[in-house]
């Protein structure tokens, strides 16, 4: 028996077809399919990335770092929605992979600068290819896809500007 997918089209449709309130139903929440599509997407990733020995997370890191190096930790972590506990390992294993360098700053003691290093910068030109395999593998209409990119990158400048998160009880 095919189970029935509740849908949220009118936000103010709080009930799904079966009478569960969608407060408590999987599919009409909007956090669920944003993380579902995370995960996969980032398991599309790797296989493309392994040959490179990167991880995802790393590949990002090193996409910031493309943008524009040096950057301090903070900024790295800013742009790439990580924390430091998370970022700090991830900084130690590219270096490992001589793809970076950390180092003091000149003016300032407690900042660390993030360098790439010769290698991290030519890992860039092998990594071009990454996103053109990932666009043949999703195969879809190009102009869903950039229409899928705005309405998110809309949704996290909403997100990054919450000041405080709001609870059930």
């Amino acid at each position: 028996m095919k189970e029935k997918r509740a849908t949220l089209t009118d936000p103010n449709d709080l009930v799904s077809s079966s009478g569960k309130a969608h407060a408590v139903v999987l599919d009409a929440q909007l956090c669920f399919p944003l993380y579902a599509a995370s995960r996969l997407l980032t398991r599309q990733y790797q296989p493309l990335l392994e040959r490179f020995g990167l991880t995802y997370p790393q590949y990002v890191v090193l996409m910031v770092l493309w943008e524009r190096a040096p950057r301090t930790v903070g900024e790295i972590g800013e742009r790439a929605l990580l924390n430091s506990n998370t970022l700090t390992p991830l900084l130690k294993r590219l270096e490992a992979q001589g793809l970076i360098r950390r180092q003091r700053a000149a003016g300032d003691e407690r900042v660390v600068e993030v360098h790439l290093t010769e290698r991290g910068e030519l890992l860039q030109a092998e990594c071009a290819c990454v996103q053109d395999a990932l666009r043949n593998q999703v195969a879809m209409d190009p102009e869903k896809l950039i229409a899928l990119k705005a309405g998110l990158d809309e949704f996290l400048e909403h997100l990054r500007h919450l000041e405080k998160t709001t609870s059930c009880g």
